[in-house]
């Protein structure tokens, strides 16, 4: 197919098109808002006001591909009783040698963050599937179709193959795992050449997904009996949103706003020395952003060290609290987890204290949530608890998940919004995708640490 092809103009020299479109029906835009590259640029060098986002119509578009970028692993998280009861559970299926329910959260983590580990290091340094859009679309595509799959999985009647649907099922993990990485660290670098609120857009996307998938969860356990067609919608729900970000993403080219911003990105880097390119100073953008990089990673290793693996297991301690043992985990857990990391989010879009500097005292200051939560009524999966339980109220263990959530949602977005700022503007996509691997690892080092969670109690 075609690309579209870039205009001159009378203030600087040739330019590419900031995004190549398959189907490349931009060319056939009317002449004088061709891609716009030009005039974009012209108000750039003369200092004039940038074009607005109107509507907010960029922002939202990034806030929904935050919401695409973790969509696939919420609901797989938020499907536990599916998994542990259902498809796992000893009424449901042949006894084995092996227990696929005790360790389930754990396995599900690692088989998701290895492959999302590796593949959001290796989509810094090497551009897997070509340029931007092609990682992008190519990612979407692939996750639909293994979501396809473990919709079919879950119609299907796996009781008497237990241990072949438990590895079918971490296969499928894995292999979303891989496009999820390549997808989400080139929305991250993308983002990065916007203003510092875009990229907290993507940040607030991806807690609204929790959000959405725990409200999904609540709403389908009422309307259906059955484990299986509420997970069936779950899945159908994830593939429904990567069907919008597929559609909104091929948007973007088409607005000034966002065309301005990645023109200027484009005309920082040294195009004319091809070459050039290829050196980019890896290691000594890596060493400018360390300090966010570390806040972002020691953010995400103590949320994931607790949530779900952890925190999903605490039991209610009294009988007579507000809410009821059948949706105690889902609300206390999911549900407040989601909510409250979406409002620490959403609150850097006015307060964005301490600055960067200063991020780091609260930051280590999360790790007192870890022995926290061990404290409270945690009992593991088909374990016994012999240590003793010194947080016992229900209250109190609701607000430490109250304060664990609303931190890591705060938090987070301002380590990811700092970040790329640490560099010079033709960096910051580099900065960005950093920032976007630094994320994936504080999960996978948490969702590691978390094996350890019954060997705390027992």
């Amino acid at each position: 197919m075609a690309e579209a092809k870039s205009e001159k103009s009378p203030f600087i020299g040739r330019q590419q098109a900031p995004v190549t479109l398959n189907p490349s029906w931009e060319s056939k835009l009317p002449a004088h808002e061709a891609n716009g590259k030009g005039s974009q640029s012209a108000i750039g060098q003369l200092g004039l006001p940038a074009p607005k986002d109107k509507y907010l119509i960029v922002f939202f578009i990034f806030l929904l591909h935050g919401v695409g970028t973790l969509m696939p692993w919420n609901m797989f998280i938020t499907a536990k009783s599916y998994f542990e009861d259902f498809k796992f559970g000893v009424n449901n299926t042949v006894a084995t040698e092996t227990s696929y329910r005790t360790h389930f959260m754990q396995n599900m983590g690692f088989a998701s963050q290895v492959p999302n580990l590796i593949f959001n290091w290796l989509n810094i340094f090497v551009a897997f599937g070509g340029d931007l859009t092609s990682r992008i679309v190519y990612s979407i595509i692939f996750e639909m179709v293994i979501l396809l799959v473990t919709i079919v999985l879950a119609m299907v009647d796996s009781s008497q193959w237990p241990g072949v649907f438990f590895w079918t099922t971490m296969g499928c993990i894995v292999l979303l795992n891989v496009c999820n990485g390549i997808y989400q660290n080139t929305i991250y670098g993308i983002v990065a050449s916007l203003p510092i609120k875009y990229t907290g857009a993507v940040v607030l996307g991806s807690n609204i997904s929790g959000c959405f998938t725990s409200i999904m969860s609540l709403v389908c356990g009422e309307i259906f009996d059955s484990k299986r067609t509420s997970a069936i919608y779950y899945f159908v729900t994830a593939i429904l949103v990567l069907l919008l970000c597929f559609d909104t993403y091929f948007a973007l080219p088409l607005n000034k706003f966002f065309r301005h911003y990645e023109t200027i990105s484009r005309n920082s880097e040294k195009k004319s020395d091809s070459k050039q390119q290829l050196n980019v100073p890896y290691w000594q953008i890596f060493k400018k952003a360390s300090p966010q990089l570390f806040n972002i990673f020691l953010t995400f290793f103590v949320t994931l060290s607790v949530f779900p693996a952890i925190q999903s297991n605490i039991h209610r301690s009294d009988p007579e609290f507000l809410i009821g043992e059948k949706n105690f985990t889902l609300f206390t857990c999911f549900l407040t987890f989601n909510i409250f990391a979406m409002l620490g989010s959403l609150t850097t879009s006015w307060a964005k204290w301490p600055g960067p500097r200063f991020l780091w005292l609260p930051v280590v200051a999360r790790l007192v949530f870890i022995p926290l939560f061990v404290f409270c009524n945690y009992v593991p999966p088909d374990k016994v608890r012999t240590a003793p339980i010194y947080i016992d109220n229900d209250w109190v263990y609701w607000g430490i998940g109250i304060l664990m959530a609303y931190s890591s949602g705060y938090l987070s977005s301002l380590g990811m919004m700092y970040a790329p700022q640490t560099v010079h503007a033709k960096y910051q996509s580099t900065a960005g995708m950093y920032a976007a691997a630094m994320l994936i690892t504080g999960i996978f080092s948490g969702v590691l640490f978390s094996y350890l969670g019954p060997s705390f109690v027992i």
